[in-house]
């Protein structure tokens, strides 16, 4: 996350940005154009833009804000952990998300008041993340985002989204927090070593339950309940972050790496990594060679 203060004086051709974006109006006013058409901004105002929304504004003299940017998948791994009790993983968060908050660009009106309340945590966040995020900072920062969205989010448009019936199936007999916090099972430990030893076997439901002595269904119905994904999800993930490994730290072809890691199909592997990386074991390799040489 970062946060910015600038004064604008001249028109700014729209522009979209690959973040989430919460913009305070500190002083002055402008005319703003965005998905939902041309709206006047003033002194208590908070412009929410998702990411890669489009958005221009001509001040009426000159307006200050404050912009506050949020990393997209920051943002979605808040909302999952926000509706952790019916959501399965992260790509259904962003489902979720789409659904949830339908209107890319909202103008929320909180009034001169209470974004001024706002302003000291805002210039705090502007200071801490003038140099990049500092890790030693960490909470104090995400202490001061979540106090500043405690005070926008009840402003912010949304639509009910219905449980589909696999959040129904997946969702646990209990509320999240509790199920979550509770001792492991010994059998779904085994069965997520027994996963971890050997990434690249081509384990089974069936194989699994009968190395935990349980039935395929109780494993399941355990194993959801201490790591909130079935087995074979879990195992997709494990191979995910074996061949993130592999790619980042050896020179092995991409199609050998994923043989490795018990992927035979090519593109079944990488529409399995993208799922949970975001990218494609190519470009994975690529930016993260950039990076090491950076």
């Amino acid at each position: 996350m970062a946060a910015r203060t600038e004064c604008l004086h001249r028109p700014r051709d729209p522009v979209a940005f690959d973040c989430v974006k919460l913009i305070f109006v500190r002083a002055g006013s402008a005319l703003l154009f965005s998905e939902f058409g041309e709206r006047s901004i003033k002194v208590g105002d908070v412009v929410l833009l998702a990411a890669n929304t489009l958005c221009g504004a001509e001040p009426e003299e000159w307006l200050t804000v404050t912009t506050l940017y949020l990393d997209r998948d920051y943002v979605i791994d808040q909302v999952f952990w926000q509706y952790a009790a019916i959501l399965t993983d992260r790509l259904e968060a962003k489902d979720f998300i789409a659904a949830r908050y339908a209107e890319p660009a909202q103008l929320l009106r909180l009034g001169e008041d209470r974004v001024g309340y706002l302003m000291p945590w805002l210039d705090e966040l502007g200071q801490l993340s003038l140099d990049g995020p500092p890790p030693e900072r960490f909470y104090r920062m995400q202490a001061l985002l979540f106090a500043i969205l405690d005070v926008v989010s009840p402003f912010v448009s949304t639509t009910t989204v219905r449980q589909s019936p696999t959040q129904r199936r997946s969702a646990p007999p209990s509320p999240s927090a509790l199920r979550r916090c509770a001792p492991l099972r010994a059998e779904a430990r085994t069965a997520a070593n027994l996963m971890s030893m050997q990434p690249a076997r081509r384990w089974t439901l069936g194989e699994l339950a009968e190395a935990v002595h349980l039935s395929p269904s109780q494993l399941g119905r355990i194993f959801v309940d201490a790591y909130g994904a079935t087995p074979m999800s879990y195992l997709t993930t494990l191979r995910a972050e074996h061949l993130a490994r592999l790619l980042r730290e050896t020179d092995l072809p991409v199609e050998v790496a994923m043989g490795a890691v018990g992927w035979r199909s090519r593109g079944h592997a990488a529409r399995l990594f993208r799922q949970r990386v975001g990218l494609t074991p190519a470009r994975y390799r690529q930016l993260s060679r950039q990076s090491n040489t950076s």
